[in-house]
């Protein structure tokens, strides 16, 4: 009979000491410098999504030999480069910057200022007419006379569209442009589907800078405007950013900062890489 007990109790005490376990637990010493299960646990929040998807007991191991790696690497040099150092100051302003803005993005957004965005976004908008439309694009006249033609004899509009139509997109879809509203297409195309009624195709070709156009109306629908729970999220991460860059411009103004005098610096120096090997 197959007892499940210890491995129940196995598995509770690997999880009461991973439990216990503490980024700065030191894991290896090379040299006498720490690598601790911050570094690793950091190196495997680095990795390619595809290695991160792999369980840990397949990357432990893996992770420690490139720390242990890269440090007997790193010994063999008798100072820092200067590059490495600006590299490290960089990384260091960086990720402590994305750092406060972490903590500003954690602010809740108050139903207040919601509705208040919703309303400043969307108070004044009005329904909007959408419309559904194909066509079917040549390069001439001649051509497009050539088409309404063959539909006048009964070909099928999306048949033909597929075979002649130079526009590669709609032209593989049957000449379908799908939903678009006012001011998305040319003026003589809108002009032209605005025109129609729900079935009808154009008498004549319609000439745009992208050729002769055969077009027919194949829907119409109302827009209206969002609700408030539908564009939440958005007006939210909208309200964030605003707060950010507000909160960066007084941080900014509130800061000391001195800025060279124009044409103190040339700007070709930025790819001047001999620079940083003179490290100063």
């Amino acid at each position: 009979m197959i007892r499940t007990l210890p491995a129940a109790a196995l598995m509770a005490g690997l999880a009461s000491m991973a439990s216990a376990q503490q980024a700065s637990d030191v894991v290896a010493t090379v040299n006498g410098t720490e690598i601790t299960l911050g570094e690793m646990i950091i190196t495997r929040s680095q990795l390619p999504q595809q290695y991160q998807q792999l369980p840990p007991e397949a990357l432990f191991q893996g992770i420690l030999d490139q720390l242990v790696q890269q440090q007997v690497l790193a010994d063999t040099l008798d100072e820092t480069p200067a590059r490495v150092e600006y590299a490290l100051e960089n990384q260091r302003r960086s990720l402590l910057a994305g750092e406060a803005i972490n903590a500003m993005m954690t602010e809740e957004v108050s139903e207040e200022e919601l509705q208040a965005a919703y309303d400043e976004a969307f108070a004044d908008a009005e329904a909007t007419k959408e419309y559904n439309a194909s066509h079917i694009l040549v390069e001439t006249e001649e051509e497009a006379k050539a088409v309404m033609e063959r539909l006048e004899a009964g070909e099928d509009f999306a048949e033909i569209a597929k075979e002649v139509s130079t526009d590669p997109g709609s032209g593989a879809q049957g000449g379908s442009l799908g939903w678009f509203a006012d001011g998305m297409m040319v003026a003589p195309f809108q002009e032209a589907v605005a025109s129609l009624e729900t079935g009808e195709t154009t008498e004549t070709p319609v000439e745009t800078q992208f050729g002769f156009h055969i077009v027919r109306l194949d829907d119409t629908r109302t827009q209206e405007p969002p609700a408030l729970d539908d564009v939440r999220d958005d007006l939210a991460s909208q309200i964030q950013q605003g707060k950010i860059e507000s909160r960066l411009a007084e941080l900014e103004s509130d800061a000391e900062v001195t800025r060279p005098d124009e044409g103190a610096f040339d700007p070709a120096v930025l790819t001047d890489l001999g620079l940083l090997e003179e490290g100063n």
